[in-house]
């Protein structure tokens, strides 16, 4: 165990990794059902949708458990609400990826060619802002040690930099995808273009959400 850990008790950071691995790859799946859709394998995108709501399930089991266990007296290296507000953030990432998959679930839908190269940038730039978060989650350990201070802590704020970045980029990777998609818009019946145009929003919180955590890591650090 990490310093920190050893004075103090169980450390809860592993826990929280352990959440936010399973939130990570709850999410990534959500390239899959949408790459179902554009095969028209339902079969495939009904078991993906499955996956995802067991892997949501999952995360929510943990989420419960580390609040359960997280001491509410003992001595920390972060505030307790701090704790529980970076957790509360890494479920909105599973529960997003959970409503990605209900609202493709409504109605029985066929992927728009039209738009496919733009959301494929779209969906890239958001699930490799993701994958950058989730460095910044997987750092937590030695920012403990560190006390999230020092070289380690100005490793971790380049990394949430790079973060905010991407989310910027799949915002812009979204309006242009959207600017198509709504030209597109007589091809759909009303429904199917609600479904998408709310899915699609869906998936830019996935982006959304992983740059409010990183930034909710960003305000425990000690910078120089």
């Amino acid at each position: 165990m990490k310093i920190v850990a050893k004075l103090f008790g169980k450390s809860p950071f592993g826990p929280l990794q352990e959440h936010m691995k399973l939130v990570h790859e709850c999410a990534h799946k959500v390239s899959a059902l949408f790459d179902a859709l554009r095969d028209e394998n339902y079969e495939k995108f009904d078991q993906t949708v499955q996956e995802i709501s067991d892997l949501e399930h999952d995360a929510d089991l943990k989420k419960n458990d580390i609040r359960s266990h997280l001491p509410k007296t003992t001595f920390l290296p972060v505030a307790r609400v701090d704790l529980l507000d970076i957790l509360g953030i890494q479920d909105s990432i599973s529960d997003t990826a959970e409503d990605v998959g209900i609202l493709l679930s409504m109605k029985k839908l066929k992927f728009p060619s039209e738009i496919e190269t733009e959301f494929n940038q779209f969906i890239v730039k958001v699930l490799q802002t993701l994958d950058k978060t989730w460095e910044v989650i997987d750092q937590i350990d030695e920012l403990v040690e560190f006390t999230f201070s020092g070289p380690e802590a100005d490793k971790v704020c380049d990394i949430i930099d790079k973060v905010c970045y991407l989310e910027h980029e799949a915002d812009q990777a979204q309006m242009k995808m959207l600017q198509n998609f709504f030209i597109q818009e007589d091809k759909f019946s009303k429904g199917e273009f609600i479904l998408y145009l709310k899915s699609f929003e869906k998936v830019a919180d996935i982006a959304n959400y992983s740059e409010k955590l990183a930034n909710r890591i960003r305000t425990l650090l000690l910078t120089d």
